[in-house]
């Protein structure tokens, strides 16, 4: 209930989430049949980075800021969108600029004030419902959809020491609810310890069809840093592993500072 993601707008986390959250989008619209997308940890939705609380921590600057003013072709895509949407978008911005006719987002988002703020973007939208909810338990509530197809995205604010933990179980929990459903689960990298036992906990749990794609912008070796993060996705669309590698080492190339251990990865955890 503390966190707020407007501290955090537009750092170089939240660009690999959107950059590979509209490759994924893409993916699913290939066919026309209608698609559903759950949102579980929406934030305000939209951010003006120029105001207090972004500017306190100025985390766009190493993020979406630079990418901004980068040449990286396989992020035209992402930063096309960003320039047209005005103030930086968050995921349900960005997920609602793609909706098709009849195509439907649900966002739930706990905090009151970025609830109302949402509420506000999204008030006269009908393929848009906002829950004030808790992004874990609305997996059991709002899944599976009548679509038959969709993406869910979780991107939790790992502020609880188990957030590892309760992210693999609601991983498995959205699975066994939706198991033709893409879910798409964003993490940080600080060390590799609780990294690993996040995606052996999926890997115990039989999820098959499991790959990550990991930005890391100097080694995981200090736990009180970001150094790096990822996006661990089940049932990724076809060609994922081949076309968001460009897109990872785009980011890297562009954010990267050339501190030792700096890489951009995809890597298969579990056969399909």
């Amino acid at each position: 209930m503390n966190y707020r993601h407007a501290f955090h707008a537009g750092n170089f986390g939240d660009c690999l989430k959107h950059a590979l959250l509209l490759w994924l989008l893409d993916a699913l619209q290939r066919k026309p049949t209608p698609l559903y997308v759950l949102d579980t940890h929406a934030g305000a939705g939209a951010y003006d980075l120029s105001n207090l609380p972004a500017r306190r921590t100025n985390e766009s600057r190493g993020g979406i800021r630079r990418l901004l003013e980068a040449i990286a072709p396989p992020l035209d895509r992402y930063l096309d969108l960003v320039r047209q949407l005005g103030l930086y978008p968050g995921s349900p911005a960005l997920i609602r600029a793609l909706l098709r006719p009849g195509d439907r987002l649900a966002c739930c988002e706990l905090h009151p004030e970025e609830n109302a703020a949402l509420r506000r973007s999204f008030a006269s939208d009908n393929q848009t419902a906002i829950h004030q909810r808790d992004g874990y338990e609305a997996l059991g509530a709002l899944l599976p959809p009548h679509e038959k197809r969709g993406l869910v995205l979780i991107d939790p604010p790992f502020e609880e020491p188990d957030e590892f933990t309760r992210l693999a179980a609601s991983l498995a929990t959205a699975h066994g609810r939706f198991p033709s459903g893409v879910l798409a689960a964003w993490y940080p990298v600080k060390h590799r310890t609780p990294v690993r036992a996040f995606h052996t906990a999926l890997q115990s749990a039989g999820i098959r069809d499991i790959v990550t794609a990991e930005l890391l912008l100097r080694a995981p070796l200090d736990p009180e840093r970001l150094n790096g993060c990822g996006l661990l996705v089940i049932n990724p669309p076809y060609r994922f592993e081949a076309e968001v590698a460009p897109i990872l080492h785009a980011l890297l190339r562009s954010l990267g500072t050339g501190e030792p251990g700096a890489e951009a990865a995809v890597t298969r955890l579990a056969d399909e």
